[in-house]
């Protein structure tokens, strides 16, 4: 059974603006985000700039905060975060 209970987003966390790649243009990155790279929209509080606005990519609001994905601190969610970037890079391991 899988832990996917949804749960808000940690105080000063940002690990889903910063661990993962983007592919679609957003303000102030329009060729997309890189893995590993702190977001441009990633406020100094950890919050996001263009947060339900229409400019967010489709990819940052289907992601949800989850017990599994955060884990029980920032560095526990930049390590799953990661993780899952690997795997799901095309040309990563398993390819």
């Amino acid at each position: 059974m899988s832990c996917q209970s949804h749960i808000a987003c940690r105080e000063g966390c940002g690990a889903c603006c910063i661990a993962p790649s983007i592919a679609s243009p957003l303000p102030g990155m329009p060729a997309g985000k890189p893995a590993g790279v702190r977001c441009a929209q990633l406020l100094p509080d950890a919050r996001c700039a263009v947060f339900g606005q229409p400019e967010r990519p489709a990819f940052c609001g289907g992601l949800q905060p989850s017990a599994e994905m955060c884990g029980d601190s920032r560095e526990a969610a930049l390590r799953w975060l990661t993780q899952l970037e690997v795997l799901t890079t095309p040309g990563g391991p398993d390819e």
